[in-house]
């Protein structure tokens, strides 16, 4: 009961209700926890693939030639470098042509 506090209607001081609805919020839960994951990473991709296209790249040529030239920066970083500081991914594009 104390997991249902704050739920609408009968769903926080019915018993069955709110145990089925804590379960099923837990479940949800544990899902996008690791769809938040995906969803992230999609981001960064498109994010990453932007930045590349504006200096005549693909994403996937863009990726290849970074793991080539062994530079080690995540999808993370490389779509933060993207969106906020052009000038610096730029440099990375440059360095990987």
């Amino acid at each position: 009961m104390k997991q249902a506090k704050g739920y609408f209607g009968r769903r926080k001081n019915v018993w069955t209700v709110a145990k089925n609805a804590v379960e099923k919020a837990l479940v949800y839960a544990y899902r996008d926890r690791r769809a938040k994951k995906r969803n992230f990473r999609a981001l960064w991709i498109t994010r990453i693939n932007a930045g590349a296209r504006q200096h005549g790249m693909s994403y996937s040529q863009f990726m290849g030639k970074v793991k080539a030239n062994n530079i080690e920066l995540n999808r993370k970083v490389l779509a933060d470098l993207a969106m906020n500081h052009p000038e610096a991914f730029a440099a990375i594009v440059n360095k990987v042509k």
